[in-house]
Formats: C-alpha cells, sequence, structure tokens
C-alpha cells in the first residue's frame, strides 16, 4: 500500500508539472501570436507614424496618458482609427483580437460603436459637464472646456506602444479614447490587463436590431450577488454613505484605498462562486491564457476580497443598475460608478480595473 500510495504522489507531481508546463507552452504560444500580430501592425506604418507610435517603455508621461473623457478634452498621443487606410485599420484590429478574448473584443467594439451612437444622436455628456474622473490638465472644476474638433465617433481611438514588440522584452500596448482605456502589458508569459477603463454611454443602445449592453454582464451579475444575500451579509455589504464617481480612476496611479463591505470569507460558497463571476467580467477581457493565470490568483485570494455597495438596490428588467459597487483584494480593485450627471444614470458607466500590487504589470517588469 505504501509503494501505491507513493506510485500515486510520484504520477500526481508528474502530472503537475505536464500542465505547468502545458500551460507555459500556451502561453509562449499566445505571446508570440501577439508579438506577431503587433509587428505586422507596425509593418503597415511609414516612418513618421512609427515614431508617433512607439515610445520608451520607460515614458511615465506617455503610460499615464489615459482618460475617459473625450479625445478633445485629453489628447492621447499614437494614431487614431481615423487616420490609419484600410490596411492598417484592420492590422489594428487583428492585434487587438489577438490580445483579447472574444468577448472582451466584442465588449470594446461595443463601447466604441456607442460613441458612434453618440456622435449621430447627440446623446453624449452635456457640454460643459464633468464626464468623471475628474478634470482633465488644463482645466479646473466641473466645466472643462470641450475645445475643438470632433468629440465622439469610433474612429477617435488610438493605439500607442511602450517599448517594441517583443517575446522577451516587456512592452505596453495601449488603446483607448472616450470610455476605453486598455493598458496591456505583455512580458514574456505573462499578459496583465491593469490598470483599464472600461464605460458605455449609450449603455444600453439598439445595433443591428439587438439591443446591446457593453457592460451588462458587469451590472446583471452584481445585482445578482446582492440579491444572493442574506439581511445580515447586506448590512455589512451596503454602505450608509454615497459614492457618485471612481475612487481609483485616471490619475490616480499609486494610489491606495481601505477595504470596505462584505468579506467573501463571510459568503457562502454559492455566492462567492458568484463574486468571482463577477471579477471575470474584467479578468476575461484579455485573452484566455492570461486570463486563466489572472482567475486562478484571485481565486486564491478571495477569502480575503471585499465586496461593497452604494445606492439603489433594485434596477429596471434589461436595464443597468444605478448603484456604485467595488470589488477590492490583496491583487484587485474594480470599481462600477454610473455617472448622474446629464440623465439616466443607468445609460452612463464608468468602470475601473486595477492591481494595485502588478499594474502596468510592475511585477513582471522590476529591474
Amino acid at each position: 500500500m505504501i509503494l501505491f500510495s507513493t506510485k500515486r504522489v510520484r504520477c500526481g507531481i508528474v502530472l503537475a508539472l505536464l500542465c505547468s508546463s502545458l500551460a507555459t507552452l500556451q502561453a509562449q504560444s499566445t505571446t508570440s501570436r501577439i508579438v506577431s500580430a503587433a509587428s505586422a501592425f507596425l509593418s503597415t506604418l511609414n516612418d513618421k507614424q512609427r515614431q508617433s507610435v512607439v515610445f520608451a517603455f520607460d515614458d511615465d508621461k506617455q503610460r499615464a496618458n489615459w482618460s475617459n473623457f473625450p479625445i478633445v478634452m485629453v489628447p492621447r498621443s499614437g494614431i487614431s482609427l481615423k487616420e490609419m487606410n484600410a490596411t492598417q485599420h484592420a492590422a489594428a484590429m487583428a492585434l487587438l483580437s489577438s490580445v483579447l478574448s472574444p468577448r472582451g473584443f466584442e465588449k470594446v467594439q461595443q463601447i466604441m460603436e456607442g460613441d458612434e451612437i453618440n456622435k449621430n444622436t447627440d446623446t453624449g455628456p452635456p457640454r460643459g459637464g464633468n464626464n468623471g474622473g475628474g478634470p482633465p490638465p488644463g482645466t479646473s472644476g466641473n466645466r472643462p472646456p470641450f475645445g475643438r474638433g470632433p468629440i465622439f465617433g469610433k474612429d477617435l481611438y488610438f493605439i500607442s506602444f511602450l517599448g517594441k514588440p517583443s517575446e522577451k522584452d516587456p512592452w505596453i500596448l495601449q488603446f483607448g479614447g472616450h470610455h476605453l482605456a486598455l493598458n496591456i502589458t505583455i512580458a514574456g508569459e505573462h499578459g496583465v490587463l491593469t490598470p483599464t477603463l472600461t464605460g458605455a454611454q449609450p449603455a444600453l443602445y439598439t445595433f443591428g436590431g439587438k439591443t446591446v449592453r457593453p457592460l451588462g454582464g458587469e451590472s446583471d451579475k452584481a445585482l445578482a450577488l446582492l440579491n444572493a444575500l442574506d439581511d445580515s451579509q447586506k448590512k455589512q455589504a451596503i454602505l450608509g454613505f454615497h459614492l457618485a464617481d471612481l475612487v481609483l480612476g485616471p490619475g490616480q496611479d499609486g494610489k491606495t484605498i481601505q477595504p470596505e463591505g462584505l468579506k467573501a470569507s463571510a459568503m457562502n460558497d454559492r455566492q462567492r462562486a458568484m463574486l468571482l463571476d463577477v471579477i471575470s467580467e474584467w479578468a476575461n477581457i484579455l485573452n484566455e491564457s492570461a486570463a486563466a493565470a489572472r482567475m486562478a490568483e484571485l481565486k486564491a485570494d478571495l477569502n480575503e476580497t471585499w465586496f461593497a455597495w452604494s445606492g439603489p438596490t433594485t434596477a429596471e428588467p434589461e436595464k443597468n443598475i444605478t448603484a456604485y459597487y467595488r470589488i477590492q483584494g490583496p491583487h484587485v480593485v474594480i470599481e462600477y460608478a454610473p455617472q448622474r450627471l446629464g440623465g439616466d444614470p443607468s445609460m452612463h458607466v464608468h468602470t475601473m480595473y486595477r492591481d494595485p500590487t502588478n499594474d502596468y504589470g510592475r511585477r513582471f517588469t522590476a529591474k
């Protein structure tokens, strides 16, 4: 029996090593595919365009040059989709598709399509209104100017790189514009999505005869979790004060906050699974290999993760919640913040996804 047990242990160790090796090979294969797509995109640019797109990896100013504001309020660097020809545009979309999951790529496209609706129907933020995330540079108070030029549209999204695409050396892909800021660090086999901002306005619209809610899962799953809590748990989760916007949004790199609400260790197994499912709406934006590694990390942290809610505890059927919520653990901070200025807060949503220990992949890039 001892011999049999020893063999079983050895088989288990071998199996674990094989699984680890397969996961590493899969991650390396994913990295190779992403680097190839990035290089293919860069090859479509002329010398002047490449110089405007590729920044030094340690360029801290460019690293922090992202926002939820339209580009006329916070100008982005790099090259916009509007400036690209058809070949360049197709290569840029192929790059995004390679680095994101199918659902993540769809979510990004839905956010951008919503901004096209803003352009065509003038449903965007009122001129002079604060669009959340704090006023942009050069403005003050709640009335930042819009300046000149187009405000909305799915072609007003920019792509840039910090560092050159490499399978070995770390680099960052940035893609964003109004209500979108992807900061994706590739460091060997590692892929890191934080910090990333996703938003939506309108957060519900019709496209191609179908109802679209870019952040519908983030809303529905969180409300389902809240409803799954008992009265005692709700008293802990629901905060006694109002939160209206992102606490750790643009311009807040390095800032830390104290966890609040209900700790997952006080939840039952079903509730913890639901919490992990809410988190997956952000973690699973990235490709399968990186998302799997991220979800494993966050699952290991789950008992030390908190869930907090501020605002109404109900929502209209098929519409988004109008409450703020936050999920915070040792390696994650997620915020969901409906915007109350300029109309229905269920139609204008900001969200933030951070890892206080690894934003911009610093855990894998520190020298």
